[in-house]
């Protein structure tokens, strides 16, 4: 078993001020494996102090210099492929495939950040066209300084790359706070960035929980910028927090996002994009697509092909090849999902597939992949973040309605379309109020594309271009055009 009581600060591993240790458990075995230091804010001083201290020479530094290291990131991540994946199942539950997608995007993020690095010296002393005659002004792009990460437990190694990535590439110094339920393949980014000799107190990695670290991070005055993904009940508190001193935040939350199944869609396509939509990493996914809008003259013929295929859906161990769907990643969320299949029974919704349909594993934490249809709009299931394998079914009569349904939503992450119209389904995706739509695809996260939602789902833009600009502040530099 892991004891990982120690915090990386200024590129060495120091003994945690905290004196409380979580427990980090296999969500398959249902056994502790490691335990973590639950953090203090002496930690938190620690490493603010000296990434503060090594930001003037971070950020002196040209792209073309800390593309390197990020060059070094995605090689490192790529040199431990086989360990990462399994170390990936065992402590999120993940499935192997799964595991392995997780993986090739973080690897990814990193190089398209290093190309961004390289690319943003070109853009550094760009002229602006105006209209005063002998004046010059020119555009730099800089850092916001020190930052403040902290990460979700649902997509470990990737979501830390979409914050990692840009922040150094920008020359921001960080401190990250990975997941404290999943705090195991995120030590891997402290090893690599002592084999890539990067500077002291540029990344330091500080373990805990909301309590011991995430708190006094969010609080620390020489914090230039937060990045948080997590709840909304959280994410609220981190603004409230960053609102002390003026200082800069993004949030990505939540989501309750719809699929769109039209008329004149193909069965079995739609209901391959339903299925992964909803079930992939057992719907423990902010974009989870889980309320489905289809159209009354094809919808039972598409639960009838859901059901099917929830049925075929092997779940068990997540290092088993055979898998398709893992547990929960905690016995807490387990628990979570479980009471909104409560709700459920005493709402009575129609359910069409759930636990009582089918045997689950002997151990873990398991929910069946669920199904209700026809459920009105005015449920709890329909209207509220379940992060589980739970969707949500409604028939509806045109495009008109399915249109203000899906955008009848406290949320507005991702969304949907379905059609045997490709060019329908484009079209209709540009009357939703999401950050991100697909239409007649699973759901492909681009790193050259933005990530984020409208509404409840949060504030500023992950990924791309976009990415990057949100750990930039823009410079103006204006006077006489110089001989």
């Amino acid at each position: 078993m892991h004891k990982l009581d120690h915090q990386f600060i200024n590129n060495e591993w120091v003994k945690s001020h905290g004196e409380r240790r979580l427990a980090v458990t296999n969500p398959f075995e249902e056994t502790v494996i490691a335990e973590v230091t639950a953090g203090d804010a002496r930690d938190v001083q620690a490493a603010v102090a000296v990434a503060a201290e090594a930001f003037e020479g971070w950020q002196a530094l040209s792209g073309a210099e800390r593309a390197a290291y990020l060059e070094a990131f995605a090689e490192g991540l790529t040199s431990r492929r086989e360990a990462l994946v399994e170390m990936s199942c065992r402590n999120n539950g993940k499935i192997r495939a799964e595991a392995e997608i997780d993986l090739d995007d973080a690897i990814g993020c990193y190089r398209f950040y290093a190309a961004q690095a390289r690319a943003l010296d070109a853009r550094q002393g760009a002229e602006v066209a105006h209209d005063v005659e002998g004046y010059a002004a020119h555009t730099y792009h800089e850092p916001a300084g020190v930052v403040g990460l902290i990460t979700p437990w649902n997509f470990p190694l990737v979501t830390s790359a979409w914050k990692v990535a840009p922040a150094l590439a920008a020359g921001c110094t960080l401190v990250i706070k990975p997941s404290e339920v999943t705090p195991l393949p995120e030590q891997v980014m402290a090893e690599i960035a002592l084999e890539a000799g990067l500077p002291a107190g540029v990344f330091n990695l500080l373990h805990g929980d909301g309590e011991g670290i995430g708190a006094p991070l969010t609080r620390h005055p020489r914090i230039d910028k937060i990045s948080f993904t997590g709840s909304n009940v959280v994410g609220e508190k981190v603004m409230q927090a960053a609102a002390c001193g003026t200082r800069g935040v993004s949030l990505e939350l939540g989501g309750k996002s719809p699929i769109i199944v039209l008329d004149d869609a193909d069965i079995e396509e739609a209901a391959d994009w339903v299925m992964a939509g909803i079930y992939f990493n057992a719907g423990q996914i902010c974009s989870a697509t889980s309320r489905l809008l289809v159209h009354e003259a094809i919808a039972d013929e598409l639960h009838a092909a859901l059901a099917s295929r929830i049925d075929a859906l092997v779940l068990g161990d997540p290092l088993d090849a055979a898998t398709q769907m893992g547990p929960m990643t905690s016995a807490r969320q387990r628990d979570t999902v479980l009471s909104y299949l409560n709700v459920a029974r005493e709402e009575g919704l129609t359910v069409l597939r759930d636990g009582t349909h089918r045997s689950l594993p002997g151990k873990g934490y398991f929910v069946a992949p669920t199904l209700y249809t026809d459920v009105p709009v005015t449920s709890r299931l329909w209207r509220e973040e379940i992060f589980g394998p739970v969707l949500c079914s409604r028939r509806v009569a045109d495009e008109a309605e399915a249109i203000r349904l899906a955008n009848d939503c406290d949320f507005g992450l991702v969304a949907t379309v379905v059609s045997g119209d490709a060019r329908r389904a484009q079209q209709l995706g540009r009357r939703l109020r999401a950050g991100v739509v697909w239409y007649n695809s699973e759901q492909l996260p681009l790193v050259q594309a933005s990530w984020g939602g409208f509404k409840r789902s949060g504030i500023g833009r992950e990924l791309g271009p976009w990415g990057l600009a949100g750990y930039l502040e823009v410079k103006h530099i204006i006077g006489p055009v110089l001989d």
